[in-house]
């Protein structure tokens, strides 16, 4: 008896082809991480804005100035004023003309909210036009800068 080793077919056939299904499955998941990574980059643009500084309008002949000191009173021109009669304080030196501009000058430790409260007042008062008055800089002939009032 003659043995012979004969092939059944049991060897499996060379598969040349590439599965894609893994390949597609890495490509989405960086497609992902470079759409989230992308806008995360640009946040901190570094970006050099221009100044601006604006024109001073002219001052009118005799401004109405409401000043709120560092105590938190109030002052119409050099006259002291209650807030309960500042309304009727500013019909009397307007002479009822709530077109008049009020220029609000305001103390530098005068927190934000209380100059707030008194533009309120302004307002329920019906006086719409409010001026802000700062300091403005201006370039003194040796180079040193100094401080100006203007409305």
């Amino acid at each position: 008896m003659a043995g012979g080793l004969e092939s059944d077919g049991d060897d499996l056939a060379e598969n040349h082809e590439i599965n894609v299904t893994p390949f597609i499955d890495v490509m989405l998941v960086l497609l992902i991480i470079f759409m989230v990574a992308a806008p995360l980059s640009t946040v901190d643009v570094v970006v050099d804005l221009p100044a601006a500084r604006a024109k001073p309008e002219p001052r009118p002949d005799k401004p109405l100035y409401l000043t709120v000191k560092a105590d938190l009173s109030l002052a119409l021109g050099n006259d002291a004023v209650a807030r309960e009669t500042l309304a009727q304080s500013l019909d009397a030196a307007t002479k009822a003309d709530r077109e008049q501009r009020i220029f609000l000058r305001a103390d530098k430790t005068v927190a934000y909210g209380d100059l707030m409260v008194v533009m309120n007042l302004l307002r329920s008062a019906g006086y719409l036009k409010v001026a802000l008055v700062g300091l403005e800089e201006v370039p003194a002939v040796a180079g040193a800068p100094r401080a100006i009032a203007s409305p």
